[in-house]
């Protein structure tokens, strides 16, 4: 085992996806996590940082939506 490998098992944890995990979270996401993890490829990693980003993106602009169109306004999302 070289440096790096140690270095990456002193410092990893493992992450365990739950029900209480993030509600933005789908199987797109998952999927992207298990291509890094299997292969902790600096490429894989980018596509599943973007992966998130434009999910969680997704979620939050119909939260929000859905916030507009009940409350009546931008307003209440200020507070």
């Amino acid at each position: 085992m070289n440096s790096t490998e140690r270095t990456w098992l002193k410092h990893s944890r493992n992450v365990n996806i739950t029900k209480y995990s993030k509600l933005w979270w789908n199987k797109e996401c998952q999927k992207e996590l298990e291509n890094y993890r299997g292969s902790r490829n600096v490429e894989n990693w980018r596509k599943f940082r973007n992966t998130t980003k434009k999910i969680k993106h997704a979620f939050f602009d119909i939260k929000i939506q859905e916030i507009v169109v009940k409350r009546g306004g931008l307003g209440e999302l200020v507070n």
